[in-house]
């Protein structure tokens, strides 16, 4: 059984920097694409980083140059590091995983993911 656990998540002042993790377990972790989404109240959840078992990564337009992620294969964990945060950072950050083909950051092609953490950033 696929199970992914985020962490990480924290109340930071604008400017400011997170780094999240994703531990995963129970398949063979470098067989599958990852990714990092968020979902704010009242919007839909969306994408914002994500890399293929390649190392090719992907970032939403509203991210890039601030947030960079990664993984540590040894440890099957994902990484977003997160910085210059904005209040518009603040959400529910969820950890996905699953075998890719096309868009690594749209959530449709995704079915296992943990159960989030929250980052808040204050202006």
């Amino acid at each position: 059984q696929v199970q992914l656990v985020e962490s990480g998540g924290d109340s930071v002042q604008a400017g400011g920097a997170l780094r999240l993790s994703c531990a995963a377990s129970g398949y063979t972790y470098n067989l599958y694409s990852m990714a990092w989404f968020r979902q704010a109240p009242g919007k839909e959840r969306e994408g914002v980083a994500a890399i293929n078992t390649y190392g090719y990564t992907e970032y939403a337009d509203s991210v890039k140059g601030r947030f960079t992620v990664a993984k540590d294969n040894a440890k099957n964990t994902l990484y977003l590091q997160m910085s210059s945060l904005k209040p518009e950072d603040t959400a529910m950050y969820y950890c996905a995983a699953d075998w890719i083909a096309g868009n690594l950051i749209s959530p449709r092609g995704y079915r296992y993911w943990g159960q989030g953490t929250q980052v808040t950033v204050s202006s």
